[in-house]
């Protein structure tokens, strides 16, 4: 049965170098290994091997196969085994697997029955989708993450789904690739490896995303590369910056700062020197205070504006709103003031965003930007303004127009 296995792995593997280099390319890193069924019950990967269950691989189709093979090559061309930082691991886990699955299945690719799939979370990182599941989300991962290990306070129920209790790890100073040779000849598969380092995660971050980037040059040159594939290597490799930093450069390329070659008056001399002029950028930050938006996350909201403020040169107009604005807005600062936050917001009610497009309307060409903080979970104007918007989102929901960033 193993043997029918490796054979049925081979062909996926070659079916995907030719029809989809890129992800073949990613595959072709990962050796292969026939894993013990008491800790493998489906596939895994430690971010150097790929392990799998023969008889869970014999159930598969080939085009399920190809699936599970570019599954696991994705965790590790992204780097999940060295992003999850401070999150709780099965959470971590479950956000990781409906981040990669959209991708592969939106890639023409045929999930197998037990992937993690939610449409909503299309097109999302595992960092957004994080802070939409729930800790005690008891739905399991198809394959397991053995790349990474638990901290004391995380409460991961990655059980084994024969109901054997939490998986064991292997014996400490032992090499994974020994134990997976000496195992497979015995009969009885590849131990588990230990968890990676934090040495071993940072070396194979680099090395992975090398391995991404030659694996799209080559994908690309031989004119198969799709577009979603091309978007998620341009996403990943280019330097990743914090909202406020691309914000920042957004209002230094909107400030209006320029030399000045005027000529100056006759009593200051005949020549023409540069002179540095510069108009104010006019700010407007909008606060989403209905019911749907939590008091903390309203204080998030104005933690956001204030090291918006100390960091960007701008006037911003304050304004809150629910279904209607706020009475006692808006609130001005000026370039050279200290933000300080309005004692009380007036709001809970429904959400309605055309309150503050109208008052915008009445006060056109005082405002070269909104910045609207909100769940984006209400009424939307019906035409895009001329002003640009840049929608701050908690949450998953979309926005019909202007830039959406995600604020976790």
């Amino acid at each position: 049965m193993s043997d029918d296995a490796e054979t049925r792995l081979s062909a996926a593997r070659t079916r995907l170098i030719l029809d989809k280099p890129f992800l073949g390319a990613l595959v072709l890193r990962l050796p292969m290994v026939n894993a013990n069924p008491a800790w493998c019950k489906t596939t895994a990967t430690d971010a150097k091997t790929f392990y799998y269950n023969s008889d869970y691989i014999n159930e598969l189709s080939l085009e399920q196969t190809q699936f599970v093979l570019a599954h696991e090559a994705l965790h590790c061309a992204l780097s999940h085994f060295s992003r999850r930082q401070h999150r709780v691991k099965h959470r971590w886990d479950l956000a990781c697997d409906f981040a990669i699955n959209p991708i592969l299945i939106n890639d023409g690719f045929k999930p197998t029955p037990d992937a993690l799939y939610l449409e909503t979370l299309a097109g999302m990182t595992a960092e957004e989708i994080y802070p939409l599941l729930d800790d005690m989300d008891n739905r399991q991962t198809e394959d397991q993450h053995v790349y990474d290990g638990n901290s004391d306070n995380d409460r991961d129920r990655h059980e084994s789904r024969a109901g054997n209790g939490k998986i064991d790890q292997p014996p400490a100073g032992k090499d994974p690739g020994q134990e997976a040779g000496l195992d497979e000849n015995r009969g009885a598969g590849a131990s588990q490896p230990p968890p990676l380092n934090g040495d071993e995660k940072e070396h194979l971050s680099v090395q992975w995303r090398q391995r991404m980037a030659s694996a799209a040059q080559q994908a690309m040159q031989a004119g198969k590369m799709s577009g979603a594939m091309a978007r998620l290597v341009d996403h990943f490799l280019q330097p990743q910056l914090p909202w406020r930093m691309l914000l920042a450069r957004y209002m230094s390329a909107i400030a209006r700062d320029d030399y000045n070659y005027t000529r100056p008056s006759r009593r200051e001399g005949a020549a023409i020197l540069p002179s540095l002029r510069s108009s104010q950028v006019n700010v407007v930050v909008a606060i989403d205070t209905s019911g749907s938006v939590s008091a903390n996350e309203i204080k998030e909201f104005m933690a956001e504006v204030d090291a918006l403020k100390g960091q960007v040169r701008a006037r911003i107009t304050l304004y809150a709103c629910d279904r209607g604005l706020d009475k006692g807005g808006p609130w001005e600062y000026e370039a050279w003031d200290t933000f300080e936050a309005p004692k009380q917001f007036y709001g809970g009610g429904g959400t309605d965003f055309r309150p503050v497009f109208d008052r915008l309307e009445c006060v056109a060409g005082q405002a070269d930007l909104l910045l609207y903080f909100t769940d984006a979970e209400g009424l939307f104007p019906e035409h895009e303004p001329a002003l640009p918007v840049i929608w701050l989102v908690k949450g998953k929901a979309k926005v019909p127009w202007g830039q959406r960033i995600q604020l976790n």
